[in-house]
């Protein structure tokens, strides 16, 4: 995979980032602040300094490491054979798995929390809220991402196909629209709705600290992590940071500063 790689990829995001907007415009289901403008701004731009930091600092990406795996039979699946079918769907699995894992990990150590304090300083959630993420939590979890490919030996098309549908899959979670019920109930079963990922949102530290899943939704159920919905509902739920419910988060400077400024060295 090459350029078709990234063509694929830009093609695909641009399509579910569309979808959503139009959705969030059609069918919202919460009043934004009011910043829109500004905060889509600060978090588009916010993407384009994560792809940038990300290919001066970490030049490899996850499906060439499974490739290069492939190559020199490195890693699990390489070295037991399983039917391709249940080698995709293994692979797949513990690949959201040891996201969910990261997740886990972004809240509960210290410095790393610094790093995703940025993602949770947005004071709306919308589909631009999934791809807000300061670049050296994005480098971060790309080490993370390498060293488990590494150790699966899962096959590049595997992880080509786990990176786009989590970019979209984070793009549809955190997005401001509106499901009947009877549809999110069914969709959570299986997958991360808006309304089960939006409690992870909240500004109460209790329920901040469940609803961890970006894809898969069995994780948070398996844990012990999952919360059903804010105990103040969706629509009168407080979004953010406690200390930042300001215009703050809006600017781009500021929040690439936010995890250096020393006010995060605890919860």
């Amino acid at each position: 995979m090459g350029l078709n790689d990234g063509a694929i990829r830009l093609g695909i995001f641009l399509l579910v980032f569309s979808v959503m907007a139009l959705w969030e415009m059609a069918a919202p289901k919460r009043a934004g602040s009011g910043l829109r403008q500004r905060r889509w701004t600060t978090n588009l731009l916010m993407v384009v300094i994560d792809g940038i930091t990300l290919r001066i600092l970490v030049p490899i990406t996850a499906v060439w490491t499974a490739d290069f795996a492939h190559t020199h039979g490195i890693g699990l699946f390489n070295l037991v054979q399983l039917p391709p079918a249940v080698t995709g769907i293994l692979a797949f699995v513990v690949l959201d798995f040891a996201i969910w894992l990261q997740h886990v990990a972004s809240h509960k150590i210290p410095f790393f929390w610094r790093l995703h304090a940025v993602h949770h300083a947005d004071i709306d959630v919308d589909l631009t809220t999934g791809i807000r993420f300061h670049p050296l939590e994005i480098v971060i979890s790309m080490i993370w991402k390498i060293v488990v490919v590494l150790a699966l030996g899962a096959p590049a098309y595997i992880v080509f196909v786990f990176e786009v549908v989590l970019n979209g899959s984070a793009m549809f979670n955190h997005a401001n629209i509106r499901l009947p019920k009877g549809v999110d109930a069914i969709l959570r079963l299986l997958v991360v709705t808006p309304d089960m990922h939006r409690v992870h949102h909240s500004v109460i530290m209790r329920e901040t600290d469940s609803n961890y899943g970006f894809n898969l939704s069995i994780w948070d159920r398996m844990f012990g992590t999952y919360r059903a919905a804010p105990k103040a509902g969706h629509r009168q739920m407080t979004i953010g940071l406690q200390n930042y419910q300001s215009e703050e988060p809006t600017r781009l400077g500021w929040s690439l500063l936010l995890p250096f400024r020393g006010l995060f060295q605890k919860r």
